[in-house]
C-alpha cells in the first residue's frame, strides 16, 4: 500500500469511510486504517436523517441507501395505552422527508463499497502508534498484525476512530462530560405483534421509557432504561428473556421478542472536545463528541463533521484556500453543533427517563399540549432530520443585506428548488445542478434590465477572472423573465420555474448567493457589489 496519500484517515467506521469519500470526492487521496480485524457486525447507529441524505446526495449515493434502508413516517409517544404525541415527519423542505432506517454496519459495507470502487480500501490491523507534527507535515509510526512498525509522513491526519481514540489521547485533549445517571438495555430482535412498522414508538412508563425502532419486516430495537447506574461499569448485557420482561411491563401487549441479533447493556456518555483542529491533526466523530442516542444524531453528526472538513481540507491542501480561517472554522462551526447536540439528546433523555411521580404528571400533561402546535412540531422536525443546523456565527458567514430585507441569513443551508434551463427548456433542480465540488455563484437580476445585468456580469468576470476553477456560475431568472445570454464564460442560465427561490430568498434587487462546496450559504448581498463580493471571497480562498 502506498504511503503518498495527502490524509491519513485513523478509523473506519461510517465517519472514517464517510471521511474518505468525502475527500477522494474533492481531489484528496487518502490512506484508510483501522486496528479492527474486520468491520463491526453490529447495527449500532440506526438513522439516516434528511441532510446526511442530501449531502450523501452530492457523492451520488442517497439512493443507494434509501434502496437499503426502511422509510419512516414519524414517531409517537404513548402512556397508559393512550397516544399522547404523534410526530408525523411530512412537509420537509427537503427532497429526502423522511428519517431513513438503515444498521450502522450497512451504512460501513455501502460506504466501503462506493470507496473500494475507487480503489480505497481499508488497511485492517494497521495501529497508529505514534505521530509528531512537523513544518509541513505529520509523521506517524503504524503497527501492523505481524508486529513491523513503518514510519511515514502524512500532510494531513483526521482522527475518526471513537470515542477511545488513540488520535485524541495521543494529542493529550480533555474529553470533557460525564455519564448519565441510568444504566440502558438494548435488544435488535424479531418482533410478533402489533407493533407499528413505519414509525418509532416510545412508551412512557412509570417504572422508565421503552422505546421501538422498526429497521425491516420484522427485526426491531428496543431500548428500555433500568433506572440509577449501579456502581461497576455498564449493566450486563441482558438476556431474551429479561428483555421480553421489560416490553410485558412497560409495553402494549400482545408483544413477542424471538430470534435475537444483538443484545447489549450500555452506559449513556456526554463528552465532548473544545477543538477538533490540532494544527495539520483533525478529530471528527466519536473521537471528538459522543452522547445520548436520544434522537439518533450522533453518527449523522460525525458524517456531516466529515463532510464540513473534506471541502476545507481541499482547498487548503491544493493552494486555493488559507488555512486561517478555513481550518479554524471547522472546528468553530462543527463544534458548535455537537454543543447543540450534547445539549438536545440530554434534554431528551432527562424527560423520557423522568422518576419523580409529580414529575411525570407534568410532562405526560404539557408534553401533548406544546407538541399540538404547528410551528413547535415544525421546529422539532427541522431539528430531528438536520435541516436547521446553521453556521451563522462563522468566520465564513458574511453578507451586505437590507436590514428588513428578509430571506435566509449567511450560514443557513440553502434549500433545494426546481429550476428548467433557460437553454433546453429541462427540468432539473438546485441541488442537481450545484452538486460539483466547487462553490457556487448564484445571481439574481430581479428586475432584469440593463444594468441589473450589466452589474452581474462584472460580477461574474471579477469572480471567474481571480478564482478560475473554483466557481461555477448560475444566472437564475424569473420566469416572467427573458433570460439573456449567459453572464461569464461558464456561466449557466435557469428559470426560478415557480418563484420559490425568489420567495425563499427574498430576491428584490439584483442580488449574489455565495454556496458553499457542503450547500451553505456563505455570503449574500443585495444590491450585489463586485468588490463587496471580491472582499469577502479574498478573506479566506487564495487568488489564482
Amino acid at each position: 500500500m502506498s504511503n503518498s496519500a495527502d490524509v491519513l484517515i485513523v478509523g473506519a467506521g461510517p465517519v472514517g469511510l464517510a471521511m474518505a469519500t468525502a475527500l477522494h470526492h474533492h481531489g484528496l487521496t487518502c490512506r484508510l486504517i483501522d486496528k479492527a480485524p474486520a468491520p463491526s457486525d453490529k447495527s449500532k447507529a440506526l438513522v439516516v436523517w434528511s441532510r446526511t441524505l442530501e449531502l450523501l446526495d452530492k457523492f451520488g449515493l442517497a439512493q443507494t441507501f434509501i434502496n437499503d434502508g426502511l422509510k419512516l413516517k414519524g414517531a409517537s409517544i404513548r402512556n397508559e395505552g393512550k397516544q399522547i404525541v404523534h410526530l408525523a415527519i411530512t412537509g420537509l423542505d427537503s427532497p429526502y422527508c423522511f428519517p431513513l432506517m438503515i444498521p450502522q454496519n450497512e451504512t460501513e459495507r455501502l460506504l466501503a463499497e462506493h470507496l473500494a470502487a475507487r480503489a480505497i480500501t481499508v488497511e485492517r490491523q494497521v495501529e497508529l502508534v505514534a505521530f509528531g507534527e512537523k513544518a509541513d507535515g505529520v509523521s506517524c509510526t503504524l503497527r501492523f498484525a505481524d508486529g513491523h512498525e513503518e514510519t511515514a509522513d502524512y500532510p494531513w491526519v483526521v482522527g475518526c476512530d471513537g470515542a477511545h481514540s488513540t488520535v485524541r489521547h495521543t494529542l493529550g485533549v480533555p474529553f470533557t462530560g460525564a455519564a448519565e445517571p441510568n444504566d440502558w438495555i438494548l435488544a435488535d430482535v424479531h418482533l410478533h405483534g402489533n407493533m407499528s412498522r413505519d414509525e418509532i414508538s416510545v412508551f412512557w412508563h412509570t417504572k422508565g421509557v421503552l422505546v421501538f425502532f422498526p429497521i425491516g419486516d420484522t427485526r426491531f430495537r428496543m431500548v428500555a432504561d433500568l433506572g440509577m447506574a449501579q456502581p461497576g461499569g455498564k449493566p450486563a448485557d441482558p438476556t431474551l428473556a429479561e428483555a421480553q420482561a421489560k416490553v410485558d411491563e412497560r409495553g402494549p401487549g400482545g408483544i413477542t421478542l424471538t430470534d435475537p441479533i444483538w443484545l447489549a447493556g450500555f452506559r449513556i456518555n456526554e463528552r465532548k472536545v473544545d477543538q477538533y483542529r490540532h494544527g495539520r491533526v483533525m478529530l471528527a466523530g466519536d473521537a471528538a463528541h459522543i452522547h445520548s442516542p436520544a434522537g439518533g444524531q450522533g453518527m449523522n453528526t460525525g458524517m456531516q463533521d466529515a463532510f464540513n472538513l473534506a471541502w476545507k481540507l481541499a482547498l487548503v491542501h491544493k493552494g486555493q484556500g488559507q488555512a486561517e480561517p478555513l481550518l479554524g472554522s471547522y472546528s468553530h462551526e462543527r463544534s458548535s453543533v455537537g454543543d447543540q447536540v450534547l445539549r438536545g439528546a440530554a434534554t431528551m433523555t432527562t424527560v423520557a427517563t423522568l422518576r419523580n411521580p409529580v414529575a411525570q404528571f407534568m410532562r405526560n400533561h404539557i408534553a401533548p399540549i406544546v407538541t399540538s402546535f404547528g410551528i413547535v412540531q415544525d421546529k422539532i422536525k427541522n431539528a430531528i432530520c438536520e435541516l436547521s443546523i446553521n453556521y451563522r456565527d462563522s468566520s465564513l458567514s458574511a453578507e451586505d443585506w437590507p436590514m428588513l430585507g428578509g430571506g435566509l441569513p449567511a450560514g443557513d443551508r440553502l434549500p433545494d428548488s426546481p429550476l428548467t434551463s433557460a437553454v433546453t427548456g429541462q427540468p432539473t433542480s438546485l441541488f442537481t445542478v450545484t452538486k460539483g465540488t466547487q462553490h457556487d455563484l448564484l445571481l439574481f437580476p430581479a428586475a432584469n434590465d440593463a444594468t441589473a445585468i450589466a452589474t452581474l456580469t462584472q460580477l461574474a468576470e471579477d469572480v471567474q477572472q481571480a478564482f478560475p476553477i473554483i466557481f461555477a456560475t448560475h444566472v437564475i431568472f424569473k420566469p416572467t423573465d427573458k433570460p439573456t445570454a449567459p453572464v461569464g464564460g461558464n456561466s449557466q442560465v435557469w428559470i426560478d420555474v415557480d418563484e420559490l427561490l425568489d420567495k425563499k430568498l427574498s430576491i428584490t434587487h439584483p442580488t449574489v448567493i455565495v454556496v458553499r462546496p457542503d450547500g451553505y450559504i456563505g455570503y449574500r448581498g443585495q444590491p450585489a457589489e463586485s468588490a463587496k463580493v471580491m472582499n469577502y471571497l479574498r478573506s479566506y480562498l487564495v487568488a489564482g
